[in-house]
């Protein structure tokens, strides 16, 4: 039998196992990766894209700590979008179509050619726990084949592989996503091991041949030109080519009737489904019985890759049985005499129970056990990939005997979703909307290198180079911004001539040109006629961030320094902490609901507590009034 010592055990491949397994490996610890198919490394089961409404910023934020999905999806997408670009700043997002089988091939490279990092194709079935002075630990993993390897750190992000099932119509198949192996064994593992499981679920569209779709009847939807990259390390320039077209269209009145006469064959209105699904990426069932007084839904056409004539019917998820689903696609616009490649399926995981993980993402009750992934409740790729970093880097600082590295809500996307996973309930696959963050002007994606980059730098994953740029910037941003707020314009004509040329109203005395700024109208770049004294920016990518900064933190400077105090507010109850060895019985006044959630949930601090569902603020007065005396 083989009995190996490695230093971290990855289980599972795909985008939270990937981000971990870097992360560990470019750490130092020797770590091996296992997934059930070496074909479904970095697999994109779903939609074929990276990026999308707060999802882009997840992505910003990973790039920032040193993590490797920006760069990937730099070099592999078709198409790139910022979307959301008539609002404002906070919510401006990235999205970008890939190329599914090259960001597969190009992320299986990168973990092929990392020093310390081995990939092994094998079904790790079970996990071994020891008991110490000091509280469980785990020991190690053992996959179905008989190895044993013995770890100082093992992470799961086993996302929809664990105890899967695909489901379309009466077709039932114990399966992983895209027909790849399901992991069957590690589950029971799990609960001997005394971790509580629930079942979630998933689902994903049809895929089209292209040949059979008449685009002629859909509205086209272009890249942007130029391309804004994910990744700080990218050069815009580089990455300049010709954008392949996604297109849009509408389902109609013909496809609610299909889907009402057929509910009846439909896995999730019949109870054969047992998992929860996503509330915001529903089925088109869902669409259909929920939201009966629309006349149509929107429906996008998005190319799986350059290489192949797949296309992926986005808005349009189902588990409806194979001669429904041709029927219901056919009454689609422009997809009349649509032929399917790959049918739509729903498909149901196991994934872990809320209440048992610190914002470290290990496991409270088993030292140097992580989760990651769909494995926490989560959907999407960003935020598997997101989960997936943190909970390598906390692996890594676990092992060396360092405290772990917490992204608190204030101060990125990354918190705000963790901080949710952990503290929330969460009935269903957890989305990451920009709506969850509270702090979201301060939490952009244009700023995630200038706020989070020193992260990545202590935690080894961001080069001197990288961080002396982010310095070097943010020494420009600051000294400019600081020299507008000086420089003052006078009311003479010159200025009001320039002015009115503007569309932008006189001024009736002396104005600095911060003032000016705050107008709409007005930029840093159109005002600089009158800045004569304006220090020259450097070329390129940086003169461009540099100005974007400039224009972000004058034009929007009350609402930031607003922002900034309600952090301030936060971060006092952030730093209020909880004796870890608090009874909660004790605790004269509580009521009986938040004595339940609060020995439930552990939280570690009076902010953390205040977050968890069933904890009202009277309960929080009265835990702080307790602490206090105590």
């Amino acid at each position: 039998m083989i009995n190996e010592r490695i230093d971290a055990a990855v289980i599972g491949a795909g985008h939270a196992g990937c981000e971990a397994a870097l992360a560990c490996a470019r750490s130092g610890l020797k770590t091996v990766v296992f997934t059930v198919s070496v074909d479904s490394i970095a697999l994109m089961p779903c939609n074929p894209s990276i990026g999308g409404s707060s999802k882009g910023h997840l992505v910003r934020e990973l790039d920032a700590l040193g993590g490797e999905m920006g760069k990937v999806i730099d070099k592999t997408f078709i198409q790139s979008r910022m979307l959301n670009e008539s609002k404002g700043p906070a919510v401006h997002s990235l999205r970008a179509q890939a190329d599914k089988a090259e960001y597969t091939r190009e992320m299986r490279k990168r973990l092929e050619h990392q020093d310390n990092l081995y990939i092994k194709q094998a079904e790790v079935c079970g996990i071994e726990v020891e008991d110490t002075p000091e509280g469980r630990r785990i020991k190690g993993v053992r996959t179905y084949t008989g190895a044993f390897y013995e770890c100082a750190v093992v992470i799961i992000a086993s996302g929809t592989y664990l105890n899967a099932r695909c489901l379309t119509g009466e077709a039932i198949t114990h399966t992983g996503p895209g027909g790849l192996m399901a992991a069957t064994h590690l589950s029971d593992s799990l609960r001997e091991a005394g971790i509580k499981l629930r079942r979630f679920k998933t689902g994903t569209p049809a895929r089209m041949d292209k040949r059979s779709i008449d685009f002629s009847k859909t509205e086209p939807q272009h890249g942007d030109e130029p391309v804004v990259p994910f990744s700080f390390s990218t050069d815009p320039d580089s990455i300049q080519k010709p954008q392949a077209d996604c297109f849009l269209t509408y389902t109609t009145e013909k496809t609610a009737e299909v889907i009402r006469a057929n509910l009846h064959r439909s896995p999730l209105y019949a109870g054969v489904i047992e998992g929860t699904g996503p509330r915001y990426c529903p089925s088109i069932e869902d669409k259909v019985v929920k939201f009966p007084e629309k006349e149509r839904h929107q429906v996008f056409l998005e190319p799986e890759g350059l290489h192949t004539d797949e296309i992926y019917i986005g808005g349009m998820s189902s588990s409806l049985p194979e001669d429904v689903q041709l029927e219901m696609y056919r009454t689609v616009i422009g997809l009349e005499n649509c032929r399917i490649v790959r049918n739509a399926y729903a498909i149901e995981y196991d994934c872990l129970a809320p209440g048992q993980l610190k914002l470290s993402l290990e496991l409270k009750d088993i030292r140097g056990l992580f989760c990651a992934g769909q494995f926490n409740g989560s959907s999407g790729y960003e935020e598997a990939a997101a989960q997936g970093l943190m909970a390598g880097i906390n692996a890594v600082r676990s092992v060396k005997g360092k405290e772990p590295l917490i992204l608190d809500r204030s101060e990125a996307y990354i918190g705000v979703l963790i901080d949710d996973l952990v503290n929330k309930e969460n009935p269903e696959p957890y989305r990451m909307m920009t709506s969850r963050a509270e702090y979201r002007l301060l939490l952009r994606q244009d700023n995630a290198d200038l706020r989070l980059r020193h992260y990545g730098y202590e935690s080894g994953l961001v080069t001197e180079e990288e961080m002396e740029d982010v310095r070097f910037r943010q020494k420009l941003i600051d000294s400019e911004v600081a020299r507008l707020h000086e420089v003052y314009v006078g009311a003479n004509n010159k200025v009001q001539e320039f002015l009115k040329n503007l569309g932008s109203a006189e001024v009736r005395k002396s104005t600095s040109l911060a003032e000016l700024m705050s107008r709409p109208e007005l930029t840093y770049e159109n005002i600089e006629p009158l800045d004569p004294e304006r220090p020259a920016l450097p070329e390129g990518r940086t003169g461009r961030d540099v100005r974007e900064q400039i224009n972000i933190n004058v034009r929007y400077e009350g609402y930031i320094r607003r922002q900034q105090a309600q952090v301030q507010q936060f971060k006092k109850l952030e730093s209020r902490r909880i004796p870890s060895d608090i009874d909660y019985d004790d605790v004269k006044g509580l009521r009986l609901e938040a004595t339940q959630k609060l020995k439930a949930f552990r939280p570690e601090s009076i902010g953390q507590a205040s977050r968890i569902s069933g904890v009202s603020p009277a309960d929080v007065s009265v835990l702080l009034v307790y602490i206090d005396r105590k």
